[in-house]
């Protein structure tokens, strides 16, 4: 059996007070077509710059990384030295950070921040590459040496002789205290 159709009347606010549903129907639909269209929605990944060399592609537990070298520009003054931007692409992010890479023999090395401190990395190119410095070596060939990008730089070890580099600089790491500052 059917249930037969309860009649609501209609809801009349005291007087003097306004109508509290008056425009509900057109907000409830507005807001309807607001969570239709978010769920539509993707976030497009940005767009790469023309420059960009990707010096490592990886998945993470967070889903894939990349990062990358662009931008590239000397340093006044100093050759064989360089500014560069430091692209990390992730699934939920884009973090976009400027370093400095000294490519001289004798003088390898990268200098950028980590937690906005400042942080100056010796390289050693064509000597020990371990997980932990690979990426540094992968980012420093990039900007030293673009047509190396994102090869094994265990393998390179012939290319650095060749840019006279003798594989015996002591690497190092040191953290500097206080705050970095944006490079310009």
């Amino acid at each position: 059996m059917a249930n037969p159709a309860i009649p609501i009347p209609p809801f009349t606010a005291a007087p003097g007070r306004p109508n509290p549903r008056r425009g509900a129907p057109a907000r409830w639909l507005g807001l309807a077509l607001l969570v239709l269209a978010a769920g539509s929605l993707r976030a497009e990944p940005a767009p790469r710059p023309a420059d960009l060399l990707v010096v490592q592609e990886k998945n993470t537990f967070q889903g894939p990384e990349t990062i990358g070298v662009y931008g590239r520009v000397v340093e006044p003054g100093r050759p064989g030295q360089w500014r560069i931007k430091l692209w990390r692409e992730k699934v939920d992010r884009l973090v976009l950070d400027s370093e400095s890479i000294d490519c001289r023999p004798g003088h390898a090395t990268r200098i950028g921040s980590v937690d906005n401190r400042v942080v100056v990395q010796t390289l050693n190119p064509g000597g020990l590459i371990t997980p932990a410095n690979r990426l540094d070596h992968l980012i420093w060939w990039a900007t030293c040496a673009p047509d190396q990008a994102g090869r094994d730089p265990e393998l390179l070890t012939p290319v650095a002789r060749r840019l006279g580099f003798d594989g015996q600089q002591q690497e190092s790491l040191i953290v500097l205290p206080g705050q970095a500052r944006p490079h310009p």
